[in-house]
Order: C-alpha cells, then sequence, then structure tokens
C-alpha cells in the first residue's frame, strides 16, 4: 500500500492506469472526476478504479490523506 497526501484545491490531471486501483480516503475529502461523474469521498469511503478508467480529482478545502494499492 501506498500512503499519500494533498494540501487543499490540489488537483490531479486526467489519467488512467493500467491496473485495478483501491483506495480509502483516511481523512479530509477528495473528489474523483470519471467519464460517468464526479465521486465525492470522505473519511472511511473506499474507491475501485479499474484499468483503463479515465479519472482525475480535486482536493477537498481541508485537504486529503488516502491509502491506495493495486488490486
Amino acid at each position: 500500500p501506498r500512503w499519500w497526501s494533498n494540501g487543499p484545491g490540489d488537483r490531479y490531471e486526467w489519467h488512467e492506469h493500467g491496473y485495478h486501483k483501491v483506495l480509502y480516503c483516511l481523512s479530509g475529502g477528495i473528489v474523483f472526476h470519471t467519464d460517468d461523474g464526479d465521486l465525492e469521498l470522505g473519511p472511511g469511503d473506499r474507491l475501485d478504479v479499474a484499468p483503463g478508467t479515465r479519472h482525475a480529482a480535486t482536493v477537498g478545502p481541508e485537504g486529503v490523506e488516502c491509502v491506495e494499492a493495486p488490486a
């Protein structure tokens, strides 16, 4: 697993991965943008990202701390 954090308002540009990714939000919040719509994550929420899924993200006003791993 990999732990990461970002400050308020940080952004991840559109990208995709060649593997299935599982992500848990530990604190703060983040919105993942996908072609199917936005997904808002808060503490305790889990997100599964299938291989090849285009996504971007915007960190919430309190910053965010997450842990993720390939599945």
